[in-house]
């Protein structure tokens, strides 16, 4: 009499589904009723390439309507004749705790805008420290936890992430930028949590790439086509990664790592070497004492 035996599969445990959190945040956005290209100061920066003002609002509105969706706070200062990239707000100070570190432009087409976005911040009742070395704000300076990854080699003075140690609390890391089209750290560095980012490997020095890997060792990286269409120029809330539509692959890859990603369109901006988080400067408020 023979037996018969069934082979029964190994049960394959499904990987753990990874849960973000959102938290709401502050921004400040500046309307671009003069945004315009008319000079190069960046590799992305044609001025015979006309600019469509009708979508550029369009395409603002829409981005400042996705935080609100999002359940977000969003104040506006307008922008000033004269200043076309002013709209760009996350140059116009760095804000952790509820104080400030104003800028100090590195072109003189931009040096006007400083003053302006630190006349808000103290009406607002933040706390402004004046720069005293070039720095151009969360262009290169990114909060990570309380962590400050601050990027140097075209626009912000490597003496710049000094004062913002002082001004902050923080720990600094300087990281090298070696890529002149992505001349701004917030340009090859994204800030998905404060434990975890994403970012262009290409776009550093070898010693900043290394150190990225040593800092963290998980986080995504992402191809130079995505992050040519300003992918990685991303604003997340830690759950919720408002990020350029057109950069497909990262979008995936937000996906497959529990983040929900928000994709928006503000290809018209990038003629001016922007996108959505150029657009974002973050209100970080003063802790909440126990």
């Amino acid at each position: 009499m023979s037996t018969h035996t069934t082979d029964v599969p190994d049960v394959v445990a499904a990987p753990p589904v990874t849960i973000r959190t959102a938290t709401k945040r502050r921004y400040l956005m500046c309307r671009p009723t003069h945004f315009d290209v008319v000079y190069t100061i960046n590799p992305w920066m044609h001025p015979e390439v006309p600019v469509d003002h009708d979508l550029v609002m369009q395409q603002w509105e829409n981005l400042r309507r996705t935080y609100l969706d999002l359940g977000h706070d969003v104040e506006v200062i307008e922008g000033a004749p004269g200043l076309p990239d002013m709209v760009f707000a996350a140059n116009g100070a760095t804000v952790v705790d509820g104080r400030a570190l104003a800028v100090n432009f590195r072109y003189a087409q931009r040096t006007d805008e400083a003053a302006l976005y630190a006349a808000w911040l103290r009406a607002d009742g933040i706390e402004v420290t004046d720069a005293v070395a070039t720095n151009e704000g969360e262009g290169d300076f990114l909060t990570v936890g309380r962590r400050m990854l601050a990027g140097t080699g075209f626009r912000s003075d490597p003496a710049s992430h000094v004062e913002l140690a002082g001004a902050t609390g923080l720990e600094v890391v300087t990281l090298e930028l070696v890529d002149p089209s992505f001349y701004h750290i917030d340009t090859a560095l994204a800030v998905l949590d404060d434990e975890n980012i994403a970012y262009l490997p290409q776009a550093f020095s070898l010693a900043a790439h290394e150190r990225l890997q040593e800092l963290y060792p998980d986080a995504i990286h992402v191809s130079l086509e995505d992050a040519s269409v300003f992918g990685l120029n991303a604003v997340s809330d830690g759950r919720n990664v408002v990020v350029a539509a057109q950069a497909t692959q990262f979008i995936a890859d937000l996906a497959a790592a529990g983040y929900h990603p928000v994709p928006v369109d503000l290809s018209e901006l990038l003629k001016g070497g922007g996108g959505i988080k150029c657009c974002t400067l973050e209100l970080r408020p003063a802790p909440v004492q126990s």
